[in-house]
C-alpha cells in the first residue's frame, strides 16, 4: 500500500522510533510546525509517550525555500541529541537517516523523493524492513520481476543482493531454476567454463565435461554476483547470450540456444569501470535496462535493531541455543543505529557473536560494545581549505553521508566536489542522483 505523502508531492518524510523496542511511534511529517512531547494538547503537537520525554521536548519546522526539515530542542529536561551531538542553540537541519535521541528514545528521520509505493506481492522475509529505502526497493522489484529484460543490482557487499535476486526470480513466473554464481569466486581461467560450459579435454585440467551454468539455469534465472569481476574476454559471450539468446561454449565453434534471464550484481561503480575500459559499455548498457539499488544498512537505519533481533534468532536456531537477549540501553542503541556498518548484515552477525556471552548482564551501555564499533559511524565534520591530506582515498563510491559532507564543504558546488574526489563532474552528478540528494542552491539534482 502507498506510504502517505508528506510535505509536498516531491518528498516523503517521516520519523520513526527504534528504541525502546516496545515503543510504537511513527509519524509522517508535513509542512506545518510540529512539537513532540510526552503529551499532545494542541493541534500542532504529537505525543511521544515515554517517561524521559518532556511535555514539550522538540520542535520540527519545514523550510519551504530549501525543502528541509529543521529541529530545535525546547529546553527539555533530559536533552536531545542529533547525530550523537547535543542539540542546543539554533535549529539544525535533518538529513535522510538522521538519528535523534530524545531522553532515552532513539528516532530515525527518513526523507525520500516520492511517491513511495510498497508492493504486497514481495515477500517481506526476503526483502525485510520498514525503512523507506526498503519500501521503495520492494516496489521496484514488483515492477521489474515480470519483465524479461536483464536486471543490474547495485549495492554494498553484504546488503542482501542475492536475496533480492531470488525474489525477482520467484515473482518472474519463470519455470526453470534459480542458479547463483559469484564471478570473483574462481580464477579467470575457470569462470568461462563454469558459465558457458565445455567438453572433456577442452582445457588442460578438465577430465570431464561441464554443461555450464547457463544451461543449468535453462528456463530460469542466472544470478551473476560480482559482475564487475567478469574477465573482459568473456564479456562478449555474455552479451551474446543476453541479446540473442545464443550460448557459445568454450570448446565449440557453433552456438546453442538458451532461455535464461540474467540478474547481475555488483558493489563496483560500473559506469566508472566503463570509462576506464575495464568493462564493456555495450554489456553495461544491456544489463542496466533495469537498475535497482539495494540499500546498505546505513541507508536504512530504521531497520538496524530489527535486523539485530532477527539475526540473533537465526543465529540461535542454527546452534540449537536460546536466543541471546541483547538488552540495549539508549546510548548503546543510538551508537548501533549510527554506526556505518560497512560489512552490513555480516557485521550484525559478528556483533551477535560478540554479545551472546553477555546474556543476563542487564542493560548494555556503550562500554559493553566491542572495540571494533569505535569506528566513526558518520563522516567527520568538514574541515576548511582543500589540502590533500583531507581528501578521501580513491574508492568506487562514497557513502551518502560522505558525499553530503563533501558537497557541504565545497558550498554544494559539483565541480569543486569532483576535483576533491579526483573524479569527473558527471560521476559526482551520478552519485547525487543515485542518493536522491537535493542541492539547496540549485534545486533537486
Amino acid at each position: 500500500m502507498p506510504v502517505p505523502a508528506a510535505t509536498d508531492r516531491t518528498f516523503v518524510c517521516r520519523l520513526g522510533a527504534v528504541h525502546p523496542p516496545d515503543l510504537a511511534f511513527a509519524i509522517d511529517l508535513g509542512d506545518a510546525s510540529l512539537v513532540l512531547g510526552r503529551q499532545a494538547e494542541r493541534r500542532d503537537e504529537r505525543a511521544l509517550s515515554h517517561r524521559t520525554v518532556s511535555r514539550r521536548h522538540l520542535e520540527i519546522t519545514w523550510d519551504a525555500a530549501l525543502a528541509r526539515h529543521y529541529v530545535r530542542d525546547l529546553e527539555s529536561r533530559n536533552g536531545t541529541w542529533l547525530a550523537g551531538q547535543p542539540l542546543t542553540g539554533v535549529p539544525r537541519v535533518l538529513e535522510d537517516n538522521a538519528v535523534l535521541r530524545l531522553g532515552d528514545v532513539v528516532l530515525v528521520y527518513e526523507r525520500r523523493r516520492g511517491p513511495v509505493v510498497d508492493a504486497a506481492a514481495v515477500d517481506r522475509d526476503a526483502v525485510f524492513g520498514r525503512a523507506l529505502a526498503q519500501v521503495a526497493l520492494r516496489g521496484a522489484i514488483a515492477r521489474a520481476a515480470p519483465a524479461p529484460a536483464p536486471i543490474l543490482l547495485l549495492g554494498e557487499r553484504g546488503a542482501g543482493k542475492e536475496r533480492v535476486a531470488a525474489e525477482l526470480h520467484r515473482l518472474s513466473g519463470r519455470s526453470g531454476p534459480f542458479v547463483a554464481f559469484n564471478c570473483a569466486a574462481l580464477s579467470p581461467g575457470l569462470v568461462g567454463s563454469q558459465l558457458f560450459g565445455h567438453q572433456r579435454g577442452a582445457s588442460t585440467d578438465v577430465a570431464t565435461g561441464h554443461p555450464g551454468l547457463f544451461r543449468a539455469a535453462a528456463g530460469g534465472t542466472l544470478f551473476l554476483d560480482e559482475i564487475g569481476e567478469l574477465p573482459l574476454d568473456l564479456q562478449p559471450r555474455l552479451l551474446r547470450a543476453i541479446e540473442l539468446g545464443e550460448l557459445l561454449p568454450l570448446d565449440s565453434a557453433g552456438s546453442q540456444r538458451v532461455d535464461v534471464r540474467v540478474v547481475a550484481a555488483t558493489h563496483r561503480d560500473l559506469a566508472r569501470d566503463v570509462d576506464a575500459g575495464r568493462f564493456r559499455r555495450d554489456l553495461h548498457t544491456r544489463l542496466a535496462l533495469w537498475q535497482l539499488d539495494v540499500p546498505g544498512l546505513a541507508a536504512r537505519r530504521l531497520d538496524i535493531l530489527a535486523w539485530l533481533d532477527r539475526l540473533a534468532r537465526a543465529w540461535a536456531a542454527e546452534r540449537g541455543r536460546p536466543t541471546p537477549s541483547i538488552d540495549l540501553g539508549p546510548a548503546a542503541a543510538e551508537r548501533l543505529v549510527r554506526h556505518r556498518w560497512p560489512e552490513n548484515l555480516r557485521g550484525l552477525v559478528r556483533l551477535i557473536h560478540d554479545l551472546a556471552h553477555l546474556r543476563g548482564r542487564g542493560s548494555l551501555g556503550p562500554g559493553d560494545l566491542p572495540a571494533w564499533l569505535d569506528e566513526p559511524g558518520e563522516p567527520p565534520p568538514a574541515r576548511g581549505g582543500d589540502d590533500l591530506s583531507s581528501r578521501p582515498s580513491l574508492c568506487p563510491r562514497p557513502t551518502r553521508g560522505e558525499l553530503l559532507a563533501a558537497l557541504a564543504r565545497h558550498g554544494w558546488d559539483i565541480a569543486a566536489t569532483a576535483r576533491w574526489y579526483d573524479r569527473d563532474r558527471k560521476q559526482v552528478s551520478r552519485w547525487i542522483a543515485m542518493y536522491a540528494i537535493e542541492l539547496p542552491d540549485q534545486g533537486p539534482a
